[in-house]
């Protein structure tokens, strides 16, 4: 292969160098989508599709539908795959004389002296990512609208030429990108025609008869079976779009593109010590992650494996409890809308307490319902209370349940009638029975539970009137519920209220989450609150805005697409924000927003705090300034993880007269008592720098970013100076990812001789 690479490097020096002039300076990488000129082109891309969504036939949606399936999954698996085997430096870092140009590829390291390249080098260049994209989108482009060649290949050519040309490709990286892109984009689409033609015609025949041919879509009018038959198939669609999602979310979180957050890592160490309750919640969180971990064991996977099953089952009641309402088509539409809802995106990979809460609480409402009918049963009763006990048992809010129940039975006169039967009562009954361990585990801990709760709610603060909270409550849910959904939301709120004794399921779903969440938002005015506080509210307030607005007369698919369109590209960027790294600019790491909580950084933090270790004392043990960080130096450190499993734990928590977290309580973690007279190092978490004010318009213009300030080191607390004999500072350390961004400070303290 010597005369291949020759010749590539050959025709590579040609494009880049002799080719080289000012206007291909300035139009090739715009050609190659880097910065401002990608923002730009996504924004008309995304117009494009929503307007071909919205106003397009059957031909245009299939297109679009079908351009996301071929790019989603020929990017990453196809090339990516071959990327990582053929493991091809990039011309950049290893031609000397290179021209490169733009954002593409900045970051990536030179050789080292001795001519080989570090671990961090860019070695992904066989085949072009961009002329594989490229190519497929103009190959569908092609089976759909032939005149679409005219301008879709020589703009793919050009797109091709520009990776050359800046310096970040060989010819003949884009050459085989080409081939690759184009071949398997055809080989999607036939097997996407094949799936059709075997799982249609079992699955959705009505559908299939109409339109037997989705690569040249002519739906045959007299091929519709009927609305019922529609109807079964809408359904259908919204049971495999919830297994399709449920399949995603499990490799999504497999492929560990997020760690664990703080939180989660905390409630794993719970779900090492298995109890009747926790200092700050019920003992539901830990049992849930004792099961994940027994079936995927202790990996990413495993804390997180029933995240998506929740979601999962919470999209499966509310589609089936909206169809005979709304119909099963617009019971889809809302389904999809949960796609594109940030707040219930994170409740779907997250495993923290509020995803079982909010399936519980819906589990509540649906039954609920039922229960207020006038044939109501007893036995509905006793399993709205079930719903509702295992709610509790995930987290104290699920004793909102019977208080929004009660608001309705209190406006709604003929559902009062099941107040002289006996079943609100066994429904309390049994929440009080769920209650139980939670009270003994209390009782023996002298009510630490409440203590937490009030300093929670900020009761235990002298009130000072603010409209502070109350705005950041305001901005913080517009934004995660989706500024257009969250309108939709609110506005079917107040406009169903004026017909609200003749919509009794419209009222029984306000009531059952107005409550919770304009009750919180009332309360932002004493104290703050959390967003995801409300998350229990959001499913059934969603069922309200899906019933009101089907019973409008009001053109609202514009505004449809434009939510979802918005609501999935930041829900995309959420769940990877290296994507708006290749969009616009990489966000500086401490305002990236996946370095709150260690969602990324923990590991890499993890490996960074047991070098240090090492090196100062490998006998020593951890301490960490936070309970978080406990759980995260905790799970991503292997000699870590395998200590917590016995009774002598290597990293700990910094010591408090007051239990302010569960570590307090467990005996074994008392490094005071287990570990007098041996060396350990403390690990504190440091501020993130802090940038100059004009950071964001030097990011969008892709300028260097400066520090205004860099915060000096801490002191060590006073209490870990007490109790050791000596401390010394080992230095502040950088928690950097392999693009070279900081999202994380650390500093770290070498104590000699606990006392």
């Amino acid at each position: 292969m010597n005369w291949f690479e020759s010749l590539d490097t050959a025709l590579f020096h040609f494009i880049n160098g002799k080719l080289a002039n000012p206007f291909f300076d300035w139009l090739m990488p715009i050609l190659s989508g880097t910065g401002s000129a990608m923002a730009a082109f996504v924004i008309a891309l995304l117009i494009l599709a929503i307007t071909a969504l919205s106003r397009g036939g059957a031909r245009a949606r299939i297109c679009v539908l079908l351009l996301l399936i071929v790019v989603a999954v020929g990017d990453p698996l196809v090339v990516g795959t071959i990327k990582r085997a053929v493991a091809r430096p990039r011309p950049f870092v290893v031609v000397p004389d290179a021209r490169l140009f733009g954002e593409a590829g900045k970051g990536y390291v030179a050789p080292l002296p001795d001519g080989s390249l570090p671990a961090s080098a860019n070695r992904r260049s066989m085949p072009s990512a961009h002329s594989a994209n490229w190519f497929a989108a103009a190959m569908v482009m092609l089976v759909f609208y032939r005149r679409s060649a005219r301008y879709m290949f020589p703009f793919a050519a050009a797109v091709a030429f520009s990776r050359v040309y800046n310096g970040v490709h060989y010819p003949g990286d884009v050459l085989a990108g080409a081939i690759l892109g184009a071949g398997y984009a055809v080989g999607i689409l036939v097997i996407a025609q094949s799936i059709w033609n075997v799982a249609g015609k079992r699955l959705f025949p009505a559908w299939q008869a109409r339109l037997p041919n989705l690569l040249n879509p002519q739906p045959d009018p007299t091929s519709e079976l009927g609305n019922r038959n529609s109807e079964t198939e809408w359904l259908r669609l919204g049971y495999l779009l919830i297994v399709v999602a449920l399949i995603a979310r499990w490799i999504y979180i497999r492929s560990g593109i997020v760690g664990l957050t703080e939180d989660e890592a905390y409630q794993w160490l719970w779900s090492k010590h298995l109890a009747l309750a926790y200092v700050s919640k019920p003992p539901g969180i830990a049992y849930i992650q004792w099961a994940g971990t027994a079936i995927c064991g202790d990996n990413n996977l495993g804390v997180r494996f029933f995240s998506p099953v929740f979601a999962a089952i919470l999209s499966g009641l509310v589609l089936r409890f909206l169809s005979p309402h709304i119909g099963a088509r617009r019971a889809v539409l809302l389904l999809i809308i949960t796609f594109a809802t940030p707040l219930l995106v994170v409740g779907s990979i997250l495993m923290t307490i509020d995803p079982p809460l909010v399936l519980c609480w819906m589990w509540a409402v649906i039954i609920g319902w039922r229960a207020v009918q006038p044939g109501g049963k007893t036995r509905d009763w006793i399993w709205l209370g079930v719903a509702t006990g295992l709610g509790f048992l995930c987290k104290q809010s699920a004793l909102f349940i019977p208080v929004c129940l009660g608001i309705y039975l209190a406006l709604q006169a003929s559902a009062r009638v099941h107040l002289r039967k006996p079943g609100p009562w066994l429904a309390l009954g049994i929440l009080g029975l769920s209650s139980v361990p939670v009270a003994i585990w209390n009782w023996q801990h002298h009510w630490a539970t409440l203590h937490h709760l009030a300093g929670n709610a900020g009761l235990d603060k002298t009130w000072h009137p603010t409209l502070l909270n109350f705005g950041e409550f305001f901005g913080a849910e517009f934004g995660l519920l989706n500024p257009i959904f969250c309108i939709g939301m609110w506005w079917a709120c107040f406009g169903f209220w004026k017909n609200r004794k003749a919509k009794p399921l419209q009222l029984f779903l306000f009531c059952m989450g107005g409550p919770v969440f304009f009750g919180y938002w009332l309360y932002a005015l004493h104290s703050r609150v959390l967003p995801n506080w409300i998350a229990p509210a959001v499913p059934p307030l969603f069922c309200l805005m899906a019933l009101y607005w089907s019973e409008r007369r009001v053109n609202l698919k514009p505004w449809i697409t434009a939510g979802l369109a918005l609501g999935l590209m930041v829900s995309a960027f959420m769940y990877d924000s290296g994507l708006l790294g290749k969009i616009v600019a990489k966000l500086p790491g401490d305002k990236d927003p996946t370095h709150l909580h260690f969602l990324r950084g923990g590991r890499e933090a993890a490996r960074l705090v047991e070098s240090e270790r090492a090196k100062f004392d490998p006998n020593a043990f951890i301490i960490a300034d936070h309970y978080g960080r406990t759980g995260i130096f905790t799970f991503y450190s292997p000699t870590a993880r395998a200590a917590a499993q016995t009774d002598t734990p290597l990293v700990y928590c910094l010591d408090a007269d007051v239990p302010s977290n569960q570590i307090h309580f467990w005996e074994q973690y008392d490094y005071r008592a287990h570990r007098r007279g041996q060396n350990a190092i403390f690990v504190m978490r440091l501020d993130p720098y802090k940038l100059e004010p004009d950071w964001i318009l030097k990011w969008l213009r892709h300028e260097e970013i400066q520090f205004a300030e860099i915060p000096p080191p801490r002191p060590v607390p006073g209490r870990i100076a007490n109790e050791f004999a000596s401390v010394t500072n080992l230095g502040v350390f950088e928690v950097k990812l392999k693009d070279g961004r900081v999202f994380q400070r650390l500093q770290i303290f070498g104590c000699y001789h606990l006392k």
